[in-house]
C-alpha cells in the first residue's frame, strides 16, 4: 500500500489574501465549486493543467523559522532571472541569491511571499539545455 499527496498546505494568517497573492504566480485558479473568499479561513487554489492543488489555511502562530518544506518554481516560459524579476514587482522580497553558485548560469533565487513563506526559482527547462 502507499499514499499520494492529496494537497499541498500552507500554514498563514490571512487565507484569502494569501490564495489571492499566489494564484497569478503559479497560474492557478479557485476550485470551480469553491471559490474563496475574504474572510474563508481555508482556501484552495487548483493548476488547470496537472490539478496539483495548494490549499491556504489561517493558522494562530506567527511564521517563526525557515520553511522545512518549500516551492521549487520553475518559470513555464521566459527565464529564471525575468521571472524572478516579474516576481520582485509583483510583491515577492529576496532572501537571498544562488545565482552562479556552481559556475556561470547555473543556481537559483530564493524569494519570500508576503507573509515571509519561502520558495525557489530556479533556472527554466530552456535553460537546462
Amino acid at each position: 500500500m502507499t499514499s499520494y499527496i492529496s494537497h499541498t498546505t500552507v500554514d498563514c494568517a490571512d487565507a484569502f489574501e494569501l490564495s489571492e497573492w499566489w494564484k497569478p504566480v503559479l497560474g492557478y485558479t479557485d476550485l470551480p465549486d469553491d471559490p474563496n473568499e475574504p474572510g474563508h479561513e481555508e482556501c484552495m487554489i487548483v493548476d488547470p493543467e496537472s490539478g496539483h492543488r495548494v490549499l491556504f489555511i489561517e493558522v494562530p502562530e506567527r511564521k517563526s523559522a525557515k520553511n522545512r518544506v518549500h516551492f521549487d518554481l520553475r518559470p513555464r516560459t521566459g527565464t529564471r532571472d525575468e521571472e524572478v524579476d516579474r516576481l520582485l514587482r509583483y510583491g515577492a522580497t529576496q532572501v537571498a541569491d544562488h545565482r552562479g553558485i556552481h559556475g556561470p548560469g547555473t543556481g537559483w533565487v530564493v524569494l519570500a511571499d508576503p507573509e515571509g513563506n519561502e520558495f525557489c526559482v530556479l533556472r527554466s527547462e530552456g535553460e537546462l539545455g
